[in-house]
């Protein structure tokens, strides 16, 4: 089953059970696919790397909207967001751990070649397709850094 029907398939579980979290966040979603499907010069349907990276993209958004509202001290709104998270970390594939993140990045600076910070962008741009929706690109961008770092 693809992602895509994967998603058509909850939203009908989630309007049976009436679950409105749920059901809000995969419309969010579907809705995020549509518009970044038809956005630009011509429209193209997503694949399942596409779906993941609309994914990837509303988890981020929720973690910052999780941030402000613990700065401005609205938890309930904070909790409600972590909810919507942990509904769009189910449709992503399974996460690296640090470790296996940190060892596909060491293959990648030796295979590129890295020697510094400067060549974080060639690492970066090798590393991120990789790991696409089983890495957050912040941490695999922090992780790249630390690694480029002088000594």
């Amino acid at each position: 089953m693809t992602l895509r029907e994967r998603l058509d398939a909850d939203m009908k579980a989630a309007m049976k059970a009436r679950e409105e979290l749920r059901l809000n966040v995969i419309r969010g979603v579907k809705s995020a696919v549509r518009y970044r499907e038809v956005e630009g010069e011509k429209a193209t349907v997503l694949d399942e790397a596409g779906i993941l990276q609309v994914l990837g993209s509303e988890i981020k958004k929720r973690r910052d909207s999780v941030e402000q509202y613990r700065a401005g001290r609205r938890e309930d709104l904070a909790t409600k967001e972590e909810a919507e998270i942990a509904v769009l970390q189910g449709y992503l594939p399974l996460q690296l751990t640090p470790d296996e993140l940190a060892r596909k990045a060491e293959e990648v600076i030796a295979r590129t070649g890295a020697k510094g910070p400067k060549d974080m962008g060639a690492v970066m741009k090798a590393l991120l397709p990789e790991v696409q929706g089983r890495a957050e690109a912040k941490a695999v961008s922090e992780l790249v850094k630390q690694k480029l770092a002088p000594r």
